[in-house]
């Protein structure tokens, strides 16, 4: 089943996994809100805020050290066009806040993935059974996300998940 009703928050999803929580990342710019201020400093600085434990970082911090302290793989994979755009290299230059959480990132160049089967949708699969659709606007704003509990649409994204990570390179191998 599908519904754009009753889409938990990031906390309550992850809260929930038992397993595996699996973030695919199609996009090479996205518009979220609470972004813009560090991203537009990001930009004319060049710097980023990299303290765990401060405000910008501390709820996903706290989230995902939980997760992964319960035993859950937290896995980031992010196709991207070279070179980065703007937006890409931001995310590069804050990944290693994510990596030490417990988050395991790789990065895969676009033009590596043309023979992948891939969903639509930017998606988190909790479990290898229950997917979020993260939609966006053409501007990158997130839009109203979705649930789905489809086994051929968990199938699809398992499958695409595992073929982007096993051709993406490591973070810490990963260079621009």
């Amino acid at each position: 089943m599908t519904r754009s009703d009753v889409v938990p928050g990031f906390d309550e999803l992850l809260d929930g996994a038992q397993a595996s929580a699996l973030h695919l990342e199609m996009r090479d710019a996205y518009g979220v809100p609470a972004e813009s201020p560090a991203f537009a400093h990001w930009l004319a600085t060049g710097t980023r805020e990299m303290d765990p434990a401060s405000d910008y970082w501390r709820f996903w911090v706290d989230l995902v050290r939980r997760t992964v302290a319960r035993g859950v793989v937290v896995r980031r994979a992010r196709i991207v066009s070279e070179p980065l755009s703007d937006y890409a290299r931001y995310g590069l230059a804050g990944a290693a806040v994510n990596a030490a959480t417990g988050e395991d990132i790789r990065y895969l160049p676009r033009r590596h993935a043309s023979k992948i089967a891939l969903p639509g949708n930017d998606f988190w699969l909790i479990d290898g059974r229950l997917i979020r659709w993260n939609h966006f606007s053409g501007n990158g704003a997130p839009t109203e996300g979705e649930m789905s509990d489809d086994p051929a649409a968990a199938a699809l994204c398992a499958t695409a998940f595992t073929a982007v990570w096993e051709c993406a390179t490591p973070l810490a191998d990963y260079k621009a």
